[in-house]
């Protein structure tokens, strides 16, 4: 059975805002000694689980045939040959920022037919801003449509990334790419959500995104978002699938070859993961 994208696209972004909600009341009343460790830097807290229970129970019941990918696993993850349709969730991107109190973290959620998402919500939560798209639909903030930027230079862009917080491989080339970039644009900024990120690039707001060992949960809906916006989401060295294989540049179109020889200067062909 095939989803009627639009008024599901409606749904969803009811389904976040409620997630949303939940996660605003917890800003006062977290209680830090719940925050757990999943790895080196690393964190998750009761907030980002109860958050993904409540997507879960809700898309299961907007779509019941489909599988999941989520964060934090409360529910068994799908793999793409198991099921027509995934629900990929990220319940709360941006928990650093949320446990240190700073004010920029989202809710996530996508539909991907197969590995292409085909339906994207970002809730930003702290400035109320809902980003919703559905494939052939367009992209829109709080229910206006949006488009990427207009620039058509890097010296003129703003570009948003995130900085490796865990996995340290490869940092030369990295930093390497990010002194290009500071030397010819008007500067990097690093939100510290990858779903705000390209939610921002949708809007304008960004000129563009790169960002590598990333996870699906991270990015899909903001690729939708963007690609619906008008602009172009790849890997950094091709035109593979930037949602699965942990590496994302996200761009207003315009400047995405440029953007692009950057990273395959530093980064170097044929890299592995």
């Amino acid at each position: 059975m095939t989803p009627d994208l639009l008024p599901l696209s409606h749904a969803v972004a009811a389904l976040c805002r409620q997630a949303g909600q939940f996660i605003r009341q917890q800003v006062t009343d977290f209680d830090a000694s719940k925050i757990e460790s999943k790895g080196l830097h690393d964190m998750v807290s009761y907030v980002d689980k109860e958050s993904e229970k409540m997507l879960v129970a809700g898309l299961q019941q907007l779509l019941p045939t489909a599988g999941f990918v989520t964060e934090e696993g409360t529910v068994a993850n799908t793999e793409a040959s198991q099921t027509e349709y995934r629900w990929i969730i990220d319940p709360l991107d941006g928990t650093t920022n949320f446990i240190h109190g700073l004010p920029c973290f989202a809710v996530s959620v996508a539909l991907a037919r197969g590995n292409e998402p085909v339906l994207g919500v970002v809730y930003e939560v702290s400035r109320d801003e809902c980003f919703r798209a559905a494939q052939g639909h367009g992209a829109f903030l709080n229910e206006q449509p949006i488009r990427v930027s207009t620039a058509d230079k890097m010296d003129n862009t703003l570009i948003a990334t995130g900085l490796p917080f865990y996995k340290f491989t490869h940092l030369d080339a990295y930093l390497r790419i990010l002194t290009e970039f500071m030397q010819n644009s008007r500067g990097l900024r690093r939100w510290g959500s990858a779903a705000t990120d390209l939610a921002y690039v949708a809007c304008g707001r960004f000129d563009s995104y790169f960002e590598f060992n990333i996870n699906s949960y991270d990015v899909a809906a903001g690729v939708l978002l963007v690609r619906e916006a008008g602009g172009r989401v790849t890997q950094w060295l091709a035109d593979g699938d930037p949602v699965f294989n942990r590496e994302a540049l996200a761009t207003n179109g315009l400047v995405h070859d440029e953007m692009q020889a950057v990273l395959k200067q530093h980064w170097g062909e044929g890299f592995q993961w």
